[in-house]
């Protein structure tokens, strides 16, 4: 028995990602996807937001950062890391339900699905007309 229990928890943290963990913390924001949990840099996969050298990339961040000021962060870090930033989901407690931030920004129009890295599973949360507005980055 404590064999095969031991053979079962090998195999989970081996199949698990290298680096793959969860984080929890407030968070500053550097851009619109991407925040810092406790002192851990973290893109926001599969969302696309402007950059912070056009007016949509300042309105976004100033959305993220009215979102998320005194609230605690939980990020699922996938293991993948772009740049200096760790790549994961990140949550917060809205009216009492766990909600994922990059659902909230893309479902407010602030940012696109970059279906790429989220599969497609925000694109039916994007408001009419977001694709007409903001940029998509290529890489999408």
């Amino acid at each position: 028995m404590k064999k095969t229990l031991a053979l079962c928890i090998a195999i989970l943290v081996l199949s698990a990602p290298a680096g793959a963990r969860d984080i929890r913390g407030t968070a500053s924001v550097r851009d619109a996807d991407t925040i810092v949990v406790a002192g851990t840099p973290v893109r926001l996969n599969g969302v696309d937001a402007p950059e912070l050298s056009n007016q949509y990339g300042r309105d976004a961040s100033n959305f993220m950062n009215r979102l998320l000021r005194g609230r605690t962060v939980v990020c699922r870090l996938n293991g993948d890391r772009t740049h200096d930033r760790w790549v994961g989901t990140c949550y917060i407690d809205l009216e009492g339900q766990t909600t994922d931030i990059g659902a909230i920004i893309i479902a407010n129009g602030h940012a696109l699905d970059c279906r790429r890295y989220s599969g497609g599973r925000y694109r039916s949360l994007e408001p009419a007309g977001a694709r007409s507005r903001l940029p998509q980055a290529r890489y999408c």
